[in-house]
């Protein structure tokens, strides 16, 4: 199993970060004053055949008006940065009839390994806290046969967002319907069919986007039809040592992690040209060539290289010694993967 890791609730901090946390402390005692209390909002995680790794984050939550119809109305951006992340919150997870307790981060966020031994598949458990009532998310079980699997970029991949210019980044974040998002052409039916020709292949969105918006990203995946995976998304702001947290290095330390976990697994690693994907995966291909089957990277159009800030791509990709193809949309994606082996025709 791999190795748990908790939070260490004393940690030498930059003072940015303690500044930050005794701010959300100061909102979190005033919604509590107003009545209001934690809740944990569940992230898809995933699943060894005798541990799970579970992902959430402790929240107080406004609340959100319902639509007559029982529906909740379209949320913006700003809603989802509102809630007030609940630090060090003591959380109780129960995976397979046994309950653990663990300790949030900093920012409320639980990314925690527990032991617990599941079937292969989608399987739910149960989180709480501060004995509040349970809450079911589901984790992917990915079973010991099992050798192919996607690991997908989300901005600019999978959703057009042109996530790396500033004002626009702050724009989609902030301010816009999550209705008016609109997916890329062609990449729900790319990642449909991977999941449909290979039974039982597991899927992992790892973006840099914040774990404010994980809601609204599901919400974004299911409404566009794309299949359901895990979510490895990171928690903006200072960190102990940083005043930004590095997006190149969650995404890289979250690939290494999972070529570590399940050593068996083969990746497909989906991703664009506007947000350094290209030379992440040709560096982790690099390291590890044995965990890796392919890389797809969807091609940004002229304009959308613009909004992006310019492209990042390596034009040599003869050290990766695997399939690597590029295309500007996902049916193009799915020939050139077709025409390498990687896709059956």
């Amino acid at each position: 199993m791999p190795e748990t890791t908790q939070p260490d609730v004393h940690p030498k901090v930059l003072w940015l970060a303690r500044l930050e946390y005794r701010f959300h402390s100061w909102r979190e005692r005033r919604a509590r004053r107003r009545g209001l209390q934690p809740t944990v909002t569940p992230f898809p995680g995933y699943a060894g055949v005798d541990w799970v790794r579970v992902l959430g984050r402790v929240l107080i939550v406004p609340p959100v008006r319902e639509r007559t119809s029982g529906e909740y109305a379209s949320v913006r951006g700003w809603r989802s940065f509102a809630a007030v992340p609940v630090g060090f919150a003591q959380v109780s997870i129960t995976v397979a009839g046994v309950t653990h307790d663990v300790v949030a981060d900093r920012g409320g966020v639980i990314d925690t390994v527990i032991a617990g031994r599941l079937d292969p598949g989608w399987q739910t458990l149960t989180m709480s806290v501060e004995g509040g009532e349970p809450v079911e998310t589901r984790v992917f079980v990915v079973g010991p046969d099992v050798r192919f699997g996607v690991v997908s970029d989300i901005d600019d991949t999978v959703m057009v967002t042109t996530i790396p210019r500033p004002l626009l980044a702050a724009w989609n974040s902030f301010v816009v319907d999550e209705h008016a998002r609109q997916p890329v052409p062609g990449m729900a039916v790319l990642m449909e069919r991977l999941v449909r020709d290979k039974p039982g292949t597991p899927v992992i969105y790892l973006s840099t986007g914040a774990w404010n918006i994980a809601p609204t990203l599901i919400r974004f995946l299911r409404r566009h039809l794309f299949p359901p995976g895990a979510m490895l998304l990171t928690d903006w702001g200072p960190t102990h040592d940083r005043w930004f947290r590095s997006g190149k290095d969650h995404k890289l330390s979250n690939l290494r992690r999972l070529a570590t976990e399940f050593p068996q697994v083969k990746w497909l690693l989906i991703g664009d040209d506007g947000q350094h994907d290209d030379e992440l995966y040709t560096t982790f291909t690099s390291e590890k060539p044995d965990s890796v089957v392919g890389v797809a990277i969807r091609r940004l159009s002229p304009a959308e290289a613009v909004l992006a800030g310019g492209r990042t791509v390596v034009n040599d990709h003869t050290a990766a010694a695997v399939p690597w193809v590029t295309d500007s949309d996902g049916a193009g994606l799915v020939e050139r993967l077709e025409e390498v082996g990687v896709l059956e025709p």
